[in-house]
């Protein structure tokens, strides 16, 4: 018999160079999201941020994409019925004038893509 063992290689973006940071941090449901907008050098933005443990409901106002660098969370998009989990190096995303629900049990540290 023969087993074969299949690793996949998980890519995460540990450093983004050529920003502009925005020093003011934002700070969310009082303390549990901290975030700090960066602009790149072709114009877009993104943040960077960390939520702690706990359960929140986020609205979005232009298309998002979460891209978890450490940690992890469960998220679940508006109208969905079950939560799907998001691990390091993978991202989810999320429409437009919509919301999400994110539940973290330890830290999730993220950046948040908006188009």
């Amino acid at each position: 018999m023969f087993f074969f063992l299949f690793t996949q290689t998980i890519m995460t973006t540990e450093k983004i160079d050529n920003v502009s940071v925005t020093t003011q941090a934002n700070v969310y449901f009082d303390g549990k999201c901290v975030s700090h907008g960066i602009t790149l050098a072709d114009g877009s933005k993104k943040s960077v941020g960390v939520i702690l443990p706990a359960t929140l409901t986020f609205k979005t106002g232009a298309p998002e994409t979460m891209e978890c660098v450490a940690g992890s969370c469960e998220y679940k998009l508006a109208g969905a019925e079950g939560w799907l989990k998001s691990s390091t190096g993978e991202k989810f995303s999320v429409p437009g004038h919509s919301s999400f629900d994110i539940r973290v049990m330890d830290s999730y540290h993220y950046i948040c893509h908006f188009a």
